[in-house]
């Protein structure tokens, strides 16, 4: 739709990188908020967002790129170029590789600091529905991550030149990347009005691994995919985003189950 929004001089400003760079503004405006209101210190937090911000680009990068090493043969050194064209902007990035990496990050700077992992995880699992509000919008305005075919009235039509124009020409498809802005902000008022009434540590990033797990395995029926996204299982063609989906579900049920014993014990 809108890739490019406006040049400042020679620098030309996408609507993608700009969304993304808002979420990030605002998830630190956010955390930093929440410390002052739980009356901590800020500086962990700080850090901590860094370590989700520089792991979640890199992770969802390399994760891309894993799954489409096809793509890359040959030409490795645009693994680290997630400027596509001048049409298209940022593409190439995998959420769920950017969330696996910044949890990693994240928790090696929590054992080293000896910082309770997971009340941190708590206080940060809101800015999961800032970043899918305000991403899944540049999302859409730059025309990737969109959905499949749909006779619904809000079905969307993407112009001449556009990546969903190339695969499905003038049909009209679900916008799926308003879903998941959507849900993003039913996601983050559902951790935020947890947030003071939750009864044990890791309670809202179990709940966030659960719910986002159910989302994003459904969300996929009415998403577009590269073939190579597919592996065949018992007869079945789910995504890798949906097995990965399954194992995000079992671990915030085990984050959960485990935590709420061992307040109860």
């Amino acid at each position: 739709m809108y890739p490019e929004l406006f040049h400042l001089g020679p620098i030309p400003i996408r609507s993608y990188g700009l969304m993304l760079a808002l979420s990030f503004m605002a998830s630190i405006l956010y955390v930093q908020w929440i410390a002052k209101r739980e009356d901590k210190p800020f500086e962990p937090f700080l850090a901590l967002s860094y370590l989700f911000i520089i792991g979640g680009v890199v992770g969802a990068r390399l994760f891309y790129v894993v799954l489409h090493l096809d793509e890359f043969a040959g030409n490795w050194t645009a693994t680290f170029n997630p400027f596509a064209t001048d049409s298209y902007g940022i593409s190439g990035l995998n959420m769920y590789g950017g969330v696996l990496l910044a949890i990693i990050s994240a928790f090696v700077y929590c054992r080293i600091r000896k910082i309770p992992a997971l009340e941190m995880f708590d206080y940060f699992s809101p800015t999961v529905g800032i970043g899918l509000g305000l991403t899944r919008i540049g999302c859409f305005l730059n025309g990737c991550c969109f959905g499949t075919p749909t006779d619904l009235p809000w079905g969307v039509h993407f112009p001449q030149g556009s990546m969903p124009h190339w695969v499905y020409g003038d049909a009209h498809i679900h916008p799926s990347q308003l879903y998941s802005s959507l849900y993003g902000v039913v996601l983050f008022l559902l951790l935020h009005f947890m947030m003071k009434r939750k009864k044990f540590d890791g309670q809202l990033v179990a709940v966030l691994f659960m719910v986002e797990a159910v989302f994003r395995f459904g969300i996929e029926y009415v998403r577009y995919y590269e073939s190579e996204m597919y592996f065949s299982v018992f007869g079945l063609e789910p995504t890798y985003n949906q097995l990965i989906s399954v194992t995000l579900f079992l671990l915030g049920l085990g984050i959960y189950v485990v935590q709420k014993r061992r307040m109860r014990g």
